[in-house]
């Protein structure tokens, strides 16, 4: 059994510095080497509870993992993870595992964590680089499986349903499938070309994905089933459809969503020279919320060649509801945080461009239902930033074209689908629902646990028709 380091510390990630990363879209952080690798994963105190894997929605091996590289054996690592994720190289950088798996190890009570999303990255990245084997193909059945969005909850479902030995199709509306990893999150934190490495593993394993194919225009989930053959629908079409603040001015040239901004920057490259799909450049922006995504595009800003950009958020720091990491690389990278502060009206000049934001500054009173401190206006108290952009990032809704083309599919007031507990069961026979569809916009790991739930869902509803 390899020696445990018991150094309270994790093992830092290697990462561009602040003044380099800030003017490029390479990846930020720079992954473990196997010395650093095996250093952390020898932190793992192999817990008999495990209280680890209780906080991973797609409940991976993680000990076991961990264990693998602690050993040294890269590819028995990688082999544990795939056993359960259909993304590991996506979900090494982009899960919130503060939150899940690393918030309950035990060696985050006397010092950090084992850093476990760094590792799971790291046997990932080791795969795609030491190992070119095709996956051994699963037996198949004579069911079909037709799957609507080729995000990480639609891909997950792909994956595990495809080992069960069906024939899956995915169709995906935009010309590129990976849906929020490939038009949503930027190239600093997660390179497409991983993605797309995830998404070739799929196909491999017969995963059929067909790109282009709006689902309730092209064709109907009610074609889908009786025509086409499919023995079930699973609806991981995300939650696309920005939201505004409808104030003043929301209409003037300079006024972006995030889901628009991040999209013409990621999936059209609109910050390549000669891009057909072109972006403002700006001088100083505003992006307007707190969470990942706003992170993403005030960061996107700053590579953008902006000189000033603001987070403008209605609470404080400790009430800010992206990941500790992600705000961090924003501050070193020069992004201002103006808090306590909300929007009230978008300034322009004669020629319907933005030339400011007003604002009014906010103190927190009695906590809200979601236990927050409900933000309170100060009277008086308005300002001004002066800014030729802005970005409102305050989050977003499920797109109403499939509940109002599929004829009993119920859908609550914001628009979700309506589902039957964990494992996706829509109002309509054989019809299965889950991720940002199902809950609004969420994390990449929360929808591929809902993938998860859904594919051993649609796998015992066929069964049992089947007999």
């Amino acid at each position: 059994m390899p020696q445990r380091n018991m150094d309270p510390q994790r093992c830092p990630m290697p990462s561009q510095p602040p003044e380099v990363r800030s003017k490029n879209f390479s990846e930020v952080a720079l992954g473990y080497t196997a010395e650093m690798a095996v250093a952390e994963a020898r932190r793992c105190l192999s817990c008999k509870n495990r209280p680890c894997v209780s906080g991973c929605p797609v409940g991976i091996d993680i000990p076991a993992f961990v264990a693998k590289i602690a050993a040294e054996d890269f590819e028995g690592a990688y082999q544990v993870l795939a056993a359960s994720s259909s993304l590991p190289a996506v979900c090494g950088r982009v899960c919130p595992q503060e939150n899940q798996c690393e918030g309950r190890c035990v060696r985050g009570i006397k010092g950090e964590s084992v850093g476990i999303g760094r590792l799971e990255r790291f046997a990932a990245d080791w795969h795609r680089q030491h190992v070119s084997a095709s996956p051994v193909l699963p037996a198949k059945n004579s069911h079909k499986v037709a799957i609507i969005g080729a995000g990480p909850s639609g891909l997950t479902a792909a994956g595990d349903l495809a080992k069960r030995g069906y024939q899956v199709t995915v169709f995906e509306a935009l010309h590129l499938a990976g849906g929020v990893l490939v038009y949503g999150i930027p190239e600093f934190r997660l390179p497409k070309a991983i993605v797309q490495q995830e998404i070739d593993g799929l196909k491999a394993l017969g995963v059929e994905i067909r790109t282009n194919m709006v689902i309730g225009k092209v064709l109907t989930i009610d074609e889908l089933l009786d025509e086409y053959g499919y023995a079930a629908v699973y609806i991981a079409s995300g939650a696309g459809l920005p939201r505004f603040m409808n104030i003043p001015g929301e209409s003037l040239k300079g006024v972006y969503s995030a889901n628009e901004y991040l999209t013409r920057v990621n999936l059209m490259k609109a910050y390549q020279p000669g891009s057909a799909t072109p972006i403002q450049k700006s001088h100083s922006v505003a992006v307007v919320g707190g969470g990942n995504v706003a992170m993403d595009a005030a960061r996107s800003a700053k590579r953008l060649g902006a000189e000033t950009v603001y987070i403008v958020y209605r609470r404080g720091m400790n009430e800010l509801p992206a990941r500790k990491e992600e705000v961090e690389h924003a501050q070193e990278e020069g992004v201002v945080f103006r808090l306590l502060a909300n929007p009230v009206r978008v300034l322009g000049n004669e020629n319907g461009c933005v030339t400011g934001l007003e604002c009014v500054e906010m103190e927190l009173g009695e906590p809200d239902q979601s236990g927050r401190r409900r933000p309170v206006e100060k009277a008086g108290s308005n300002f001004v930033l002066e800014v030729d952009t802005m970005i409102m990032s305050i989050g977003t809704s499920p797109n109403p074209l499939l509940r109002t083309t599929t004829p009993g599919l119920k859908a609550d007031r914001r628009g979700c689908i309506v589902t039957d507990g964990a494992a996706g069961r829509t109002s309509r026979e054989g019809v299965f629902a889950g991720g940002d569809a199902v809950t609004g916009a969420a994390t990449v790991i929360l929808a591929m646990g809902a993938g998860k739930e859904a594919a051993a869902a649609i796998d015992a509803y066929i069964q049992g028709k089947s007999k």
